[in-house]
């Protein structure tokens, strides 16, 4: 397999090796859907792996459905303003499902040269650069939840078999595939399994520092929903397509290294180690801002309710997938973490990973402290924990003016909520029923989660 490139000579070299004729220069927009330019290979290589492309801010403001929300900072009076990509040539990888092409991640500037307030990218490369200051590197893997379906959109099976070996082995073909892309890619994929939806899948990928992992999540999305259809189905990241069945989620982990080395290892078993302990408070203090990040549509929240594995308040526990964060923390081991657990496949992975990098370092820095261990059903018996925003609107007002929302950026945070502010009246249109996934809803979002 390729894999991803060191350099723009390696990237070079392995382009010749396989004949590549594309290259895509990628970024993503603010729904996390991937955007840019194709260039020739030629010119990429000869030129455009400096001087870069241009394409309209607008993707900064887009729904979902390309629509352009009335928005502050991007709109007609600015005159929806090129910005400039600027390669990341360390990122260059082949696309093994599709010969011949090849992508590269790249950087957004605005049209005075600094890194654009509004791009993904800008917003998660502030965050790392935080932690860094602090001697902290962050590691982080996602996990995601799709449906695999048929072209019209209904799922490719009627019954549930978690984790089954052997329900359900027609849709291998379609999963090698897809692991094999991956894998072509770059994107270290650890395992997949059948999960607790008809036709609901499970694919996981290992670590990486924490762009690494955003830009392989978007990535990941992209190639499932390709090789689907290159089987003649489809396959939807939507949180929640259907009210009665399992929901998809993006589970996130995070651990922080400090000279290579897991910060967080030392902990005893059961009792996590005080940076961990920190780092966890600064989760919980911003988890009702966070839900706007991980669950940014009307649809999104919807996951959000008691006995569907997704959590409902905030809280942390050890081993329990009833809690919103659940910990790893093992006497001595390097694979210590804290999986956060309350967003749907559909977030952001550069916004939730930015949210959650803020919110722990915020922990760090003043030293949070996150409560008592909560063990059991935290559905049934959650206690005085407080319950997480369930619908969109709740989101937006726990996330607007939040002192979260001041750490990501005021101007990207104020464009951000308005975007979701439309989706608030769309849906008070169109879907007031906030448990109830109708046939609006599934059409607005099914085809571009």
């Amino acid at each position: 397999m390729a894999g991803i490139a060191a350099s723009i000579d390696e990237f070079r070299s392995t382009g010749a090796q396989h004949d590549l004729h594309t290259i895509e220069l990628a970024v993503p927009d603010t729904q996390g859907h991937l955007r840019g330019k194709r260039v020739p290979a030629a010119r990429y290589f000869a030129s455009v792996h400096e001087t870069g492309a241009n394409v309209a801010d607008a993707m900064f403001v887009f729904d979902m459905q390309n629509d352009l929300p009335e928005n502050e900072f991007v709109n007609m009076d600015t005159g929806y303003l090129d910005c400039h990509l600027v390669p990341d040539n360390t990122t260059g990888r082949v696309l093994t499902h599709r010969p011949g092409y090849g992508l590269v991640f790249a950087h957004v500037i605005n049209e005075h040269g600094d890194p654009h307030p509004l791009a993904p990218r800008s917003v998660l490369a502030a965050q790392i650069e935080r932690c860094r200051a602090a001697g902290l590197e962050p590691v982080v893997a996602t996990e995601l939840e799709f449906y695999l379906c048929n072209p019209d959109w209904s799922p490719v099976q009627d019954h549930i078999q978690y984790s089954s070996l052997t329900d359900g082995f027609e849709l291998e073909p379609v999963l090698y595939d897809m692991r094999t892309a991956l894998l072509g890619a770059g994107i270290e994929v650890e395992s997949s399994n059948a999960e607790y939806g008809p036709g609901q899948v499970e694919i996981n990928a290992g670590p990486a520092d924490a762009m690494t992992t955003a830009d392989n999540t978007v990535l990941f999305k992209s190639i499932v929903k390709q090789i689907a259809r290159q089987h003649g189905l489809r396959a939807t990241f939507m949180p929640k397509p259907w009210a009665e069945q399992s929901g998809s989620g993006m589970h996130v982990h995070t651990s922080l290294t400090s000279g290579a080395v897991n910060a967080f290892a030392d902990s005893a078993d059961g009792e996590p180690n005080e940076l961990m302990l920190h780092w966890l408070g600064g989760l919980l203090e911003h988890a009702s801002a966070l839900t706007l990040l991980g669950a940014p549509t009307s649809n999104g929240p919807k996951r959000i309710r008691p006995y569907t594995f997704a959590p409902t308040h905030i809280n942390w526990g050890l081993d329990n997938r009833t809690v919103l964060a659940r910990c790893i923390a093992e006497q001595g081991s390097a694979a210590n973490r804290i999986e956060f657990r309350s967003a749907g496949a559909d977030a952001n992975p550069y916004l939730l990973i930015a949210g959650i990098l803020a919110a722990g370092a915020d922990g760090i820095e003043r030293d949070l402290d996150p409560g008592v261990l909560c063990e059991g059903d935290m559905y049934t018996n959650p206690g005085d924990k407080t319950p997480l925003p369930t619908d969109l609107a709740g989101a937006v007002a726990a996330f607007s003016g939040s002192a979260l929302a001041g750490q990501l950026g005021d101007t990207f945070s104020r464009s951000y909520v308005s975007i979701a502010e439309a989706e608030v009246a769309l849906a008070a249109e169109n879907n007031p029923e906030v448990d109830d996934v109708n046939d609006w809803e599934r059409a607005r979002f099914i085809e571009h989660c």
